[in-house]
């Protein structure tokens, strides 16, 4: 069985989904992550009740507003 921090290394440099609080979706590649499960992600898109609200070179979000995150 992997462990959560496992997945998110094979996922390194690869598209990601991120759900958060709030409705607040972000779908970029993953950069970066540590511990906490703060994520980087690179050429990301931000999307709040499935409306785009824009785009960002690079996020870093907050793990303890991480809902889900998808590969």
């Amino acid at each position: 069985m992997k462990k959560p921090l496992q997945v998110l290394q094979g996922a390194l440099g690869k598209p990601v989904g991120v759900e958060l609080r709030g409705q607040v979706a972000f779908h970029g590649v993953l950069d970066g992550f540590d511990p906490h499960m703060n994520l980087v992600l690179k050429k990301a898109t931000e999307s709040l009740n499935g409306q785009e609200q824009g785009a960002h070179e690079l996020a870093v979000l907050r793990g303890d507003s991480v809902i889900y995150i998808s590969t």
